[in-house]
């Protein structure tokens, strides 16, 4: 498995970062944990970019714009190490929280990096998990 490190970003659970762990990325921290509460975004992606962490996140839209890809604080990043977006059209909560970064991790397994790219993994109404990923940079054009 390659050895991708994780950054939970404060809209999402802090215990999720011992289910990374337990799924084997060893390399898991939060906000909370590295004590960067209050944080803008713009500096926690700066920031992630340089430490090379992928941000997993629900605040979707600030990072990668609307629609997916069309802007964003990653949009405006040479290279960074990934984005993860956790997205329901349902109510979330923390159970669906946890699927959606359940399917995540799986997905991320399978890939060598996420390198300039972000990963949309929705729960659809109609209870079906979907996955897409795409290129994200200051050099694409999704």
């Amino acid at each position: 498995m390659p050895e991708h490190k994780l950054f939970i970003d404060e809209c999402l659970s802090p215990k999720l970062v011992q289910h990374a762990i337990k799924a084997g990325f060893y390399h898991t921290t939060c906000v909370r944990d590295r004590g960067l509460s209050g944080i803008s975004d713009a500096k926690l992606a700066q920031l992630l970019a340089k430490e090379n962490y992928i941000l997993i996140t629900h605040n979707s839209i600030d990072f990668r714009g609307h629609p997916p890809g069309s802007g964003g604080l990653y949009k405006h990043l040479a290279i960074h190490s990934g984005l993860i977006c956790l997205n329901s059209e349902l109510t979330i909560s923390r159970a669906i929280m946890t699927e959606l970064f359940s399917a995540a991790l799986n997905k991320l397994i399978e890939l060598p990096d996420l390198i300039n790219h972000a990963m949309e993994v929705t729960l659809k109404a109609d209870h079906t998990i979907e996955i897409m990923i795409y290129e994200l940079s200051s050099h694409s054009d999704f």
